[in-house]
């Protein structure tokens, strides 16, 4: 093992900041910052700086488990390989193709995601794939291409924040949930723009605001349509861009008068004075942002919701014009490549539709297969793991743990639990990988080399700096040796640029288009933007990302989107008309409260990993109920005392934590922990009816006081 710093990116968020891996004579890794790389210019969070604390060998998993006895017990790879095989077959043979299901996750890579998705549609034959990154973007993508044509997190680089005039930022925490992006907001600042920050609670991120909006959870649409009347009524829309550039306006410009100041502030708990200032702030700039997380996406109306913010951008003319602009900030580390390469239900590769017949043509010939032979779309995520035990009997799992994340955790704990059977590969032993009946220990981010793509679209190369424990093997050698097994002998290579070369002719032409983009390239330029087309597909005058090229790799990528025209037919980005509607549960008499989930700084999604390690634990042990000192009186709780959260699915308890940073009718607890303070026991699985997103950010709740 040679002592030299490897240039990589973090594991955990959708930043993928840069960092240095050097191993050191003891076994263990260092981290170093990576000055150089844009995105993070060095800095790390807690996360980050600790990441290779999950490489130790008292950690992470070392050896195939499988049950026995009811037990999961140490096995030989054949064994455990065997077994998987072995139950796929028989799953088969009994209840058809879709008997078996996928699940994946927004932590692999692109080159695993892709081959996941190949995997099981070529292989297996189902369409019953999806994966985590359904619970945390879709709704964000679903209106990016009603409205773009086209969905990608950031359709600007961050580098471009400071020096807009004002950022709308909804329902974002980032300075827990991904603390180096904040620097660009303070900059911001520093550089005479403002900063409003939309959410339920005064959060480290709302304290850094110019003005805070604090909104009932649930009612963030009401108050984009608020604020868009407003924006029509004191003559601030930019008519010469709405006639140019833009289509619809009559019927959303319709529907958002409907929803006058004072009956917004009715709904909302936002002030009129509150909404006319946010409006002043927002017009009076030349150049102006929206930036939105799970706040308003995670909602069973947050497709229309994230529509109605992108309507306030068109209507102001601040989309597809320099610093300006509609974004999303993609929270898991591979969030946005994830959902670009097959693993989502209804797409293939290159973010193409799977029931489009050109679609299915282009891929079925690269991957060597008939059209035909291809699946149609599937369940969506939620929805999948609701049917197993019945209609999905067999399960493979990669890179997830729905016991903890999903929403209505225990009934989707008993459907797992139900399976016949359940394969899971992970770095370390889960909550559902210990209801198994085979785990395969599998490498991880500084192990292997593979790519991401961040919220940015810049495609990353993470680089291996270590080499992995014997017995481990990577997802891709997983999915090689079950796809041999199973009779289909080529088509899974176990090399990672192998299979990028494969993404790219895969990927080529499509609206994700990474046809341009080589490993050497990503060495050479610290990462590439797409879509970045090769020679042929960057001579279409017609394509958004289109370049004067001539050359597979000339084409210099696409940092800024959308500056010339929209990823539509015609050009024109579209007005989506939306009126406000209740969140699928309202507070009543029997649950009077609405709680709220979210993140805190030193954990990460379900915790799985983070919850190993010391230093994160110590600075976040456990989970806790946020609530107001009126509501902690109300109920005769003090600060630490346990408290019992109900909803119509279950009951969690924790400890109290009183604040004044949160609304009086609301709560909130964090959702890394498992058991009695499990966070998505409560949680409402509610659909969005475009995104098929749950509705993990409102739902009715009562309080209980816990004595004993």
């Amino acid at each position: 093992m040679q002592n030299t710093a490897t240039p990589t990116h973090c594991p955990y968020c959708a930043l993928q900041c840069g960092m240095n891996l050097t191993p050191t004579p003891d076994g263990t890794v260092e981290v170093s910052e990576r000055a150089d790389f844009p995105v993070n210019r060095g800095a790390l969070c807690g996360k980050g700086r600790t990441a290779p604390a999950v490489l130790a060998s008292d950690v992470r998993l070392t050896s195939p488990l499988v049950r026995s006895g009811g037990e999961l017990v140490p096995a030989s790879w054949d064994e455990a390989l065997d077994r998987i095989v072995a139950a796929l077959r028989r799953t088969r043979a009994e209840h058809g193709p879709d008997g078996v299901g996928v699940f994946g996750g927004g932590g692999l890579t692109n080159e695993k995601a892709y081959t996941l998705g190949k995997f099981a549609r070529v292989v297996l034959g189902t369409s019953q794939i999806d994966y985590n990154g359904r619970f945390c973007m879709s709704s964000a993508a679903a209106a990016g291409i009603k409205a773009f044509g086209l969905d990608r997190g950031l359709p600007f680089p961050l580098e471009d924040i400071p020096k807009t005039g004002c950022v709308i930022l909804v329902g974002s925490n980032l300075a827990e949930t991904m603390p180096p992006s904040l620097r660009f907001f303070n900059e911001l600042r520093e550089n005479g723009g403002t900063l409003i920050v939309i959410d339920p609670r005064r959060t480290k991120t709302a304290e850094q605001a110019d003005l805070h909006l604090a909104p009932r959870p649930g009612t963030d649409l009401a108050l984009a349509l608020g604020l868009l009347h407003l924006v029509i009524a004191e003559g601030r829309v930019d008519e010469e861009y709405v006639q140019e550039r833009t289509a619809g306006w009559e019927d959303a410009r319709a529907a958002a008068m409907a929803h006058w100041p004072e009956y917004v502030e009715r709904i909302t708990g936002v002030s009129v004075p509150q909404l006319r200032e946010t409006v002043r702030l927002f017009c009076e700039p030349e150049s102006a942002m929206v930036l939105t997380a799970r706040g308003p996406e995670q909602q069973s109306k947050g497709t229309d919701t994230v529509g109605a913010w992108i309507n306030l951008c068109l209507a102001t003319g601040r989309a597809g014009r320099p610093l300006s602009g509609y974004g999303c900030l993609t929270g898991q580390g591979n969030g946005q490549g994830g959902r670009e390469h097959g693993q989502k239900a209804d797409q293939l590769p290159g973010y193409r539709k799977l029931d489009d017949p050109a679609a299915r043509r282009h891929v079925a010939e690269v991957w060597g297969v008939d059209p035909e032979s291809l699946p149609g779309p599937g369940r969506s995520a939620y929805e999948l793991l609701d049917a197993l035990g019945t209609d999905i009997k067999s399960l493979l799992l990669m890179a997830s743990n729905p016991v903890v994340s999903a929403p209505r955790a225990a009934h989707i704990e008993e459907r797992i639990r139900s399976l016949d059977f359940l394969a899971v590969c992970d770095v370390v032993l889960s909550e559902t990988a210990a209801l198994a009946d085979v785990v395969l220990p599998v490498t991880q981010w500084a192990e292997e080399t593979g790519t991401t793509t961040n919220l940015e679209g810049r495609v990353l190369l993470r680089r291996r700096a270590i080499t992995p424990p014997e017995g481990i093997r990577s997802d891709l050698e997983v999915l090689h040796e079950l796809a041999d097994r199973l009779g289909v002998e080529k088509g899974f290579p176990t090399d990672a640029e192998e299979v990028f070369e494969e993404l790219r002719r895969a990927s080529a032409g499509g609206p994700a288009d990474y046809s341009g983009i080589t490993y050497r390239r990503l060495v050479e330029e610290d990462g590439v933007f797409w879509p970045c087309p090769g020679a042929a597909e960057a001579a279409e005058p017609e394509s958004p990302a289109a370049g004067d090229t001539s050359t597979a790799e000339a084409h210099p990528g696409t940092p800024r989107l959308f500056l010339d025209r929209f990823a539509t037919p015609d050009g024109r980005a579209r007005f989506v008309p939306v009126s406000h509607r209740a969140a699928a549960e309202e507070p009543d008499d029997e649950y009077p409260v609405l709680l709220t989930t979210g993140r805190v700084v030193a954990q990460y999604q379900s915790g799985a990993q983070t919850r190993r390690v010391a230093e994160l634990n110590a600075a976040a042990p456990g989970p806790f109920v946020e609530l107001h000192p009126r509501l902690a009186a109300r109920l005769g709780a003090a600060e630490g005392d346990p408290v019992a959260v109900v909803s119509r699915r279950g009951r969690a308890v924790a400890p109290a934590r009183i604040t004044n940073a949160i609304r009086p009718d609301t709560v909130f607890m964090p959702f890394h922990w498992p058991g009695e303070g499990r966070a998505n026991t409560l949680t409402n699985p509610a659909l969005d009816p475009t995104s098929r997103m749950p509705e993990f950010k409102a739902c009715a709740v009562r309080l209980e006081a816990v004595r004993g």
